[in-house]
């Protein structure tokens, strides 16, 4: 699957709302939320006024000029935040998209794009049942923190 990866410009940034859609993990047997779960203010955190923050920013995978992936990240008090110097990240991918190695390169594009902004760590929330925390894992990330449904996870850069 040829694709390429790249900054997200400022006129898609309204695409997150979908993007915050398809990265919320349905475990297997539960009922799909309905899209307006996107609305409550503690996932709205994740993309409201994206790109006013000085620590916001996104990549996106495109092919053959339809974007079909995206990993962004900012500075808020989420699931996975450590502090007020950590980013948290967020990814994913539309179904038919997923499992082709399109997100761990899009990881990986973000980890450096941090890296080279001077971050030190990254951090995640990711459901134990969520295969993509096997990703993370692979990527760096180690658990710092747990509930009975998730854990917290972090890579130092």
């Amino acid at each position: 699957m040829n694709y390429t990866i790249r900054t997200m410009k400022k006129q898609e940034f309204p695409l997150l709302e979908d993007f915050l859609y398809e990265a919320i993990f349905i475990p297997e047997g539960m009922e799909v939320p309905p899209r307006s779960v996107i609305s409550l203010p503690e996932l709205q955190t994740y993309i409201k006024d994206f790109g006013l923050l000085k620590d916001d920013f996104a990549l996106v995978a495109e092919i053959e000029k339809q974007i079909v992936g995206a990993v962004w990240v900012r500075i808020i008090n989420d699931y996975g935040h450590i502090d007020s110097s950590t980013p948290s990240l967020a990814i994913s991918l539309y179904k038919d998209y997923r499992k082709h190695g399109i997100g761990i390169a899009m990881m990986k594009e973000m980890l450096n794009l941090l890296r080279n902004h001077g971050y030190k760590s990254v951090s995640l929330s990711v459901q134990k049942a969520n295969y993509a925390a096997k990703m993370y894992q692979k990527l760096g990330f180690k658990i710092v923190n747990e509930n009975k449904d998730e854990w917290i996870m972090i890579c130092h850069l």
